[in-house]
């Protein structure tokens, strides 16, 4: 898993009390975890709704929301074996609503930050199913962890792609930079619990 964490454009790591969070409330990890594979698909939906004349993006966030929706299934159907209902998160993710905030309000500017957003939101994701992977007593969701890494290393790109196809690579690297500043802050000062952020 090493491989992907060294990869990913993060400037903090997840603290180690994260896992233990995880590992005393596994069932409640699961409901949040299949909710956020939920919402990542309706994510990648909204773009295309939102800005449909970006053509570029349209193919590649069809194509993200359908692995993401299938990884919902995936959660889901493991749920289920091990009779834990979907249920329904009531909490807000603070670490979510904490990026977003960053988003800036003009129409080209709200665009480039909803992309990096988007990003950071992904390769925080897979940072911690990478720590999943490794942190898990349980052999087989270690394995489902493992896997799930492998293909969420790969969407954080999707979105930084994109934004350096509309937007000069200095503005997208400037921005990327601050963005990352406020993603660390947003993980870090989140309480620690039993779900993905």
């Amino acid at each position: 898993m090493a491989i992907f964490l060294d990869k990913l454009p993060l400037r903090a790591d997840t603290p180690d009390g994260w896992i233990t969070a995880v590992l005393a409330d596994f069932p409640l990890f699961m409901q949040d975890h299949a909710l956020c594979e939920k919402k990542a698909a309706a994510n990648a939906i909204a773009f295309v709704g939102r800005w449909p004349e970006r053509e570029l993006l349209i193919e590649p966030m069809i194509c993200l929301a359908k692995e993401e929706f299938q990884h919902f299934h995936d959660v889901y159907r493991i749920m289920h074996k091990r009779g834990i209902s979907l249920g329904v998160i009531a909490e807000k993710d603070l670490y979510v609503v904490a990026l977003l905030k960053n988003a800036r309000h003009g129409p080209e500017q709200h665009f480039l930050d909803r992309l990096i957003i988007g990003a950071l939101i992904e390769a925080r994701s897979c940072e911690r199913f990478c720590l999943l992977a490794e942190g898990l007593h349980d052999e087989d969701m270690k394995s489902f962890y493992a896997r799930l890494a492998r293909e969420e290393a790969g969407h954080h790109k999707i979105f930084l792609r994109i934004a350096r196809h509309y937007f000069d690579e200095s503005e997208v690297e400037q921005r990327l930079d601050e963005l990352l500043d406020r993603e660390s802050e947003a993980m870090l000062s989140t309480p620690l619990r039993a779900a993905v952020h």
